[in-house]
């Protein structure tokens, strides 16, 4: 782990292992940090903020850092995508192509944002000036899941640091590998004592410690709604800033003057692209019904062409889910859907094949016949599981697809401008997508509406998260008199 500059055990010397999905084979053991663990990485990054140079560089200095972490990741991109493939059980093309690529350039791209941060001056009627100040929070608290490592750590250290923060980052411990590889190259890139703190260990027994601690300002969190809402209660014991990216339940919308071999490829991205583990996984396929039949068929025809096999063989289109345990959990949620009548049409089941036995693997899984009440409409899967539903109108559609606890993401496939403006502003979702899936970028914010969380990452949006604003006022008053300084005159 990577504490007050220095790449540690834990003080117990105790350790996780972890499985590579794809085999089911132990490939590595890490640090299982302990709540001394925990402390002594909180205490260092208070330090370095509290008495460091980190919070009182200069922008232009904090961005010579963060162009280096950037160099180093593109440098290490063969060895990273390979741990993420195996750790993670994410195909090598998703890691090789997007993942590694996206992280290197959140660095960048947050090393070059300095005129976000710059002071502002404010018109007020008075004799007085009136500034905005943009300055670092204080010690960071940031926790992320397993599906996404590189890319999550990017969107919250990036900003976090470019804004003069210190951090205690905890991956999740199914997928610490690739954030462990992170903490060498920024100890490479010769970060501060203190500035970038990396534990790992179980989320149970560090995650309530960082959320409530007294020394830490903010925590930022990226997981499930049922978890969000417990950082939110322990972080409410010393009124710290929070940010919580949470769950989804995203409509994909298909009207039927859809390019429809766009929209069939765009389908299958946003439900089977790393396996369905996405907070923003088009789960629920809302398609009229003037093409239902027609696109079904080229949907089910596609998918069940789809190769599985080793996350790390450069051919293989669809990996392991990231645990047995993960499995066996969307394994009950496929249950469900029959129980509930939905009709299951493709997968459903753990493949077969023998080469496949020892991974984590499960059949890419779509159900017709799905009404959105049922639960596998509305209870955030994580998983290859796809619930079909169909409509008739424009209005039907906005209305099943807002019908959710859920507000993250949607999606919207038609060739008709007008119409794709009028659903997606009608839409309670904080990102939607017209004739395409995922598409993020750095300058762009990303977040959800309802209990898909609070604020935003990456953007403006996202630098500013990592800020408190604070306004100096100075009385311009002539004779140097202010009317309060007479009021009792």
């Amino acid at each position: 782990m990577l504490i007050d500059g220095e790449l540690v055990e834990a003080r117990k010397k105790t350790t996780l292992t972890s499985i590579n999905p794809s085999t089911g084979e132990k490939i590595a053991e890490f640090p299982k940090a302990g709540l001394e663990d925990c402390h002594q990485a909180i205490e260092s990054a208070r330090r370095a903020f509290d008495e460091g140079d980190w919070p009182r560089f200069s922008f232009a200095e904090r961005s010579v850092y963060l162009l280096e972490i950037s160099q180093l990741i593109r440098e290490h991109a063969k060895e990273l995508a390979d741990i993420e493939s195996q750790d993670t059980g994410k195909t090598s093309k998703q890691t090789t192509f997007i993942d590694v690529p996206t992280c290197a350039a959140t660095y960048e791209y947050f090393a070059r944002v300095s005129g976000q941060l710059a002071d502002k001056t404010v018109k007020v009627p008075a004799p007085a000036e009136s500034k905005l100040l943009r300055e670092p929070v204080g010690v960071v608290a940031a926790i992320i899941p397993w599906n996404y490592p590189l890319i999550m750590a990017a969107w919250k250290i990036a900003p976090a640091l470019a804004c003069g923060n210190t951090i205690v980052f905890k991956p999740s411990n199914l997928a610490s590998l690739s954030i462990l590889e992170l903490a060498k190259i920024f100890q490479k890139a010769g970060l501060p004592r203190g500035v970038v703190n990396i534990i790992t260990g179980e989320g149970r027994e560090i995650g309530p410690e960082l959320a409530a601690s007294s020394q830490v300002d903010m925590i930022t969190f990226t997981g499930s709604t049922q978890v969000g809402k417990e950082v939110m209660r322990l972080a409410a014991n010393n009124v710290k800033k929070i940010h919580l990216e949470l769950g989804g339940k995203s409509p994909n919308i298909v009207f039927s003057d859809c390019d429809l071999e766009a929209a069939v490829g765009g389908a299958m991205s946003a439900i089977f692209m790393n396996q369905g583990q996405m907070c923003t996984a088009g789960s629920r396929l809302l398609l009229q019904k003037d093409i239902y039949e027609k696109f079904m068929q080229v949907l089910i025809k596609k998918t069940k062409k789809l190769k599985l096999g080793n996350a790390l063989d450069y051919t293989t289109d669809f990996g392991p889910l990231i645990s047995d345990e993960q499995r066996k959990r969307v394994l009950k949620y496929i249950d469900m859907g029959i129980k509930e009548r939905a009709k299951l049409v493709c997968g459903g089941k753990i493949p077969e094949d023998p080469n496949l036995k020892k991974g984590f693997f499960l059949e890419p899984t779509i159900f017709e016949n799905v009404n959105n009440q049922m639960t596998i409409a509305q209870e955030e899967i994580f998983g290859p599981v796809l619930s079909v539903i169909k409509f008739s109108t424009v209005e039907e559609a906005i209305k099943i697809a807002n019908d959710s606890i859920f507000g993250l993401a949607a999606m919207i496939w038609t060739q008709d401008k007008q119409k794709a403006d009028k659903v997606a502003r009608n839409l309670k979702a904080g990102t939607v997508w017209i004739n395409t899936y995922g598409g993020f970028y750095n300058e762009v914010p990303f977040g959800g509406y309802k209990q898909s969380g609070i604020g935003r990452e990456l953007g403006k949006d996202g630098l500013l998260e990592y800020t408190e604003l604070k306004t100096i006022t100075l009385d311009q008053s002539p004779g140097g008199k202010s009317l309060v300084s007479t009021w009792f005159a």
